[in-house]
């Protein structure tokens, strides 16, 4: 019960976080009085500030803990903020009609259908943009840190993270992949930005310069990423569409390669309870700093939604 407390705060915590950071930000490119910005601003909103379960955020403020920093200082707060820009950026674009096309994300209109496809568009780059941004002009860390901060998002989020995923997934479409090409395939598509997540974290904390210690917080995301979509792909198959906030079934519908296609339902649930072990052990031996990581982790895999 602690456990949940604890983290219930920290989602309210970079909640209103991130909507000072977007706001401020916008504020700052747009016109005094919004002007012909205003709709994109607006739009930009409506993408980032719908809810959601903050999990990339969370899980930079639980790394950085684990390294011994402070969970909401600025600094955490500010990286946080940035992943989670980039995690709206991601499904801003996911939703369009020529990607997944649906029409419904976290139990409201996507930003295409509330707005329009090319605000939708320019929504995501805007987002994009302004997470990198965020991380340049962060105070606190060294020039070095930032520099690997920025490398590591980058990559999370370009051919070799994120947009490759997405690039095999439309390739996959009718297709059904072994084991390995669909792990492969989630490890960028959706693990690329947890892993970044959690990284970026750690090296915001005075110990992330501890190389054995980041690399068992990587180690950690890469296998709580897995256990994610694992659990994703169950849900999609099993919950509603009131439940998920998202269009239930559309994986199945689409034809598209999913643990559940591949494993079953049984094989699917336990494969995402043996990832959650697995990451968990990468972790055992890091102390009470990393009990916000278990206690996520815990809470990332029992998800109902």
């Amino acid at each position: 019960m602690a456990a949940e407390q604890t983290l219930s705060v920290w989602r309210e915590a970079i909640h209103g976080a991130l909507r000072s950071a977007v706001r401020s930000r916008l504020t700052a490119m747009a016109p005094a009085s919004g002007g012909a910005l205003q709709r994109l601003w607006s739009a930009m909103e409506h993408g980032v500030l719908n809810g959601g379960k903050r999990a990339r955020g969370l899980l930079v403020m639980a790394s950085c803990q684990a390294c011994g920093g402070n969970p909401q200082g600025t600094l955490a707060m500010r990286l946080a903020c940035s992943l989670e820009l980039i995690h709206a950026f991601s499904l801003v674009h996911d939703d369009l009609p020529c990607m997944d096309d649906d029409d419904l994300r976290r139990g409201q209109p996507t930003v295409h259908v509330a707005f329009d496809e090319p605000t939708a568009l320019l929504v995501g780059d805007a987002l994009q943009s302004l997470a990198f941004q965020l991380v340049a002009e962060s105070q606190g860390v060294s020039a070095a840190a930032l520099l690997r901060m920025v490398g590591c998002l980058a990559q999370a989020t370009g051919a070799n993270g994120m947009a490759g995923g997405q690039a095999i997934d439309i390739q996959m479409v009718g297709r059904q992949l072994d084991r390995a090409a669909l792990e492969d395939m989630h490890r960028l598509k959706t693990g690329a930005l947890i892993r970044a997540a959690a990284e970026i974290g750690a090296w915001a904390g005075p110990d992330g310069d501890d190389y054995s210690r980041w690399e068992k917080i990587s180690a950690f995301a890469q296998d709580l990423g897995l256990a994610f979509q694992v659990v994703d792909d169950y849900l999609d198959a099993t919950a509603s569409t009131e439940a998920l906030g998202k269009t239930a079934g559309k994986d199945r519908d689409a034809d598209k390669p999913t643990f559940v296609s591949l494993l079953g339902l049984e094989g699917c649930r336990q494969y995402a309870q043996d990832l959650h072990g697995r990451a968990l052990a990468h972790i055992a031996d890091l102390g009470p700093q990393a009990q916000t990581l278990r206690d996520l982790a815990h809470q990332l895999t029992h998800r109902q939604h």
